[in-house]
């Protein structure tokens, strides 16, 4: 298991603390929570994700790279 130090404003770490005792749980086991609730995954859980949408959706990885592409410009404009 990895480690990580982060740097929080009092406050912000007051409440995380008192949460995560609140929640029976460490503070570590919260922010993984959070961390996986804010959709964030491993590159080989969001690759396999990709691989069923694409499959489920009847794409080729090619087309699936296009529309992908297409999306994310439309979005950032």
């Amino acid at each position: 298991m990895s480690r990580l130090t982060v740097t929080l404003p009092d406050e912000l770490h007051r409440a995380l603390k008192e949460s995560a005792a609140a929640r029976g749980a460490t503070i570590g086991e919260l922010v993984a929570e959070s961390i996986v609730a804010y959709g964030i995954k491993a590159r080989e859980e969001a690759e396999s994700l990709v691989a069923r949408a694409r499959a489920r959706a009847g794409l080729s990885g090619e087309r699936a790279l296009a529309l992908a592409t297409r999306e994310t410009r439309a979005a950032r404009r």
